[in-house]
């Protein structure tokens, strides 16, 4: 039995969760999320607790199916969803160079980031995106693959380059540092 995914998700009273065959809806301030739960594994849903258990018979005979595997995957899924739709993920990107910065107008994230040319980046649906300074960027939203894929394109426009470090980059994210060229003999 999988160790994470014995651990019960407590749902607070903002969350509402219906359970469909093997879809778990849930619904909440920050918005609405289904997560499907494959087959090996069931759902259990009561007094505001949320319990994730193996079906080992529901996959018998399948190849490559990990009943544990799935059971840890799925108590993931669900206890990530339960805190988006409460609280919400958020991921800060930082800009680092001469004249880099960012900007919003509307539904567009434009980036300036030392090419000849702006980079004009359409935020998705259910994504909010806040620059509070011009080199901060806060990818916001209530799900977590989303928001973190949203953040690796906005950095993959630049990547932080190891010489002088410039280029967009995670808050917090360390850069290994080369050394420059050397002027000796």
């Amino acid at each position: 039995m999988s160790r994470i995914g014995k651990l019960p998700i407590v749902v607070s009273d903002k969350v509402k969760v219906n359970i469909a065959g093997s879809v778990v809806s849930l619904q909440g301030p920050k918005g609405i999320l289904s997560v499907k739960v494959p087959s090996g594994v069931s759902v259990n849903y009561d007094n505001g607790i949320i319990v994730v258990t193996p079906n080992p018979k529901d996959v018998e005979g399948q190849v490559g199916v990990s009943v544990p595997a799935l059971h840890g995957l799925s108590r993931t899924l669900l206890a990530n969803a339960v805190t988006g739709v409460r609280d919400g993920f958020t991921r800060i990107l930082e800009l680092n160079g001469v004249g880099y910065r960012a900007s919003v107008s509307g539904k567009v994230l434009e980036l300036t980031l030392g090419y000849s040319h702006p980079i004009k980046f359409d935020i998705p649906e259910g994504i909010e995106i806040k620059v509070e300074k011009q080199t901060q960027i806060s990818v916001i939203g209530a799900n977590k693959e989303i928001v973190g894929l949203v953040a690796s394109k906005i950095r993959g426009f630049r990547p932080p380059e190891p010489y002088l470090g410039k280029g967009v980059k995670y808050q917090g994210e360390k850069i290994r540092r080369k050394a420059g060229k050397s002027g000796g003999k």
